[in-house]
């Protein structure tokens, strides 16, 4: 089965050409450039690791960061886990991957909890995990 990281990883010069033309998108170069480059990345970690899945969760231990914001103040930017996610990244090749986007990532992805205390999802993802 081909996905869409097969699909993006085989982007050549002239389909980036043509990406680069279209309005519709960031058409930064480099930034197409990276997100084909990071596509075969994230493809040799399938290979290696059986998932991504797999691979990202290794910076959290396997288990979701609960952190305990009382207000929006308190609410990082990057943690020690993202510096090192981000870090691994690079080394493998990644580019556009820095600390902040990974850890803006890794709140998405259900892997830190953000939430401040005295929001109603806190609790809802404190179960969860």
């Amino acid at each position: 089965m081909t996905g869409f990281g097969d699909i993006v990883a085989r982007f050549a010069g002239k389909r980036i050409e043509e990406l680069a033309q279209d309005s519709s998108i960031i058409r930064n170069r480099m930034k197409i450039t990276a997100a084909v480059r990071n596509a075969g990345q994230f493809l040799a970690i399938q290979d290696e690791f059986g998932s991504f899945d797999s691979y990202a969760w290794r910076f959290v231990e396997g288990r979701p960061r609960l952190n305990h914001m009382r207000t929006t103040k308190d609410i990082q930017a990057t943690s020690p886990q993202s510096d090192a996610f981000s870090k691994d990244l690079k080394q493998r090749g990644f580019s556009f991957v820095g600390s902040t986007i990974i850890y803006a990532h890794m709140q998405a992805v259900g892997m830190v909890n953000d939430n401040l205390v005295d929001c109603f999802r806190y609790r809802e993802v404190q179960r969860v995990e």
